[in-house]
């Protein structure tokens, strides 16, 4: 009698964790299907908000700080050559030579963290952290890059790099509650995106790491880096 009763609880369980790995895998395929549905929404429309706006607003209710939110969307046109090039030179030198993941820069990069003994910089192309603004927060995790890697080359194919370069200089934070390189430009130096120049494209590129706490008028060095690197890519 005991062992009909063992059997029978582990086919009940047996049968909870088939049921229950059948829930995730539909719960990941659906999640997966309102990732690319809304990357084919952004292919032609703005997106209204962001994971990483939404966190922030999340965040300052949660610490009862006062929040505002500037954000505008202009399209690639209206936003200058320079600040397009630094934010490349900055961001993602090899944007256009690479498929969304630049491998040779992960190389690099792994075998500079192995020499070091420790984990550095994550070498993210501009695709990657569009999609972690877009749909994830700014919390690291290897499940969320996991799904990242998966989702960049649906968003190169989709989106195309135009695309992409337009969106995320849209949405990417550029100062406390500053969204895009349309407020960033008003915000920072009273000028729109269209206007900003060479110098000023490459301090406003030199925040994008540290956006909340840095400042394009202390980015002397950094923002010297970028131009150099804007010289020798024929910028």
């Amino acid at each position: 009698m005991r062992v009909r009763i063992g059997e029978t609880r582990a086919s009940h369980v047996g049968a909870l964790l088939k049921k229950l790995f059948r829930w995730f895998v539909l719960l990941a395929v659906g999640l997966y299907a309102i990732w690319l549905l809304g990357l084919l929404y952004l292919r032609w429309l703005p997106p209204v908000a962001t994971a990483v706006q939404i966190e922030r607003r999340v965040e300052a209710m949660r610490t009862g700080q006062p929040y505002s939110k500037r954000y505008t969307f202009v399209p690639l046109g209206r936003i200058s050559r320079d600040l397009q090039h630094a934010v490349i030179a900055a961001e993602d030198g090899r944007f256009y030579q690479h498929k969304g993941i630049d491998w040779k820069e992960l190389r690099k990069v792994a075998e500079k963290d192995a020499e070091e003994g420790r984990l550095g910089r994550g070498a993210s192309t501009i695709t990657q952290q569009l999609i972690k603004n877009l749909y994830f927060t700014t919390h690291r995790s290897l499940v969320r890059k996991g799904i990242e890697f998966t989702l960049v080359p649906a968003a190169e194919y989709i989106l195309g790099k135009n695309r992409i370069l337009e969106l995320y200089l849209n949405v990417i934070e550029w100062g406390p509650g500053i969204y895009g390189a349309e407020e960033a430009a008003r915000a920072w130096y009273g000028v729109p995106a269209a206007q900003v120049n060479r110098e000023q494209a490459a301090r406003l590129s030199a925040i994008i790491p540290a956006p909340r706490t840095r400042k394009p008028a202390r980015m002397n060095e950094y923002s010297a880096e970028v131009l150099e690197r804007m010289r020798k890519m024929g910028w």
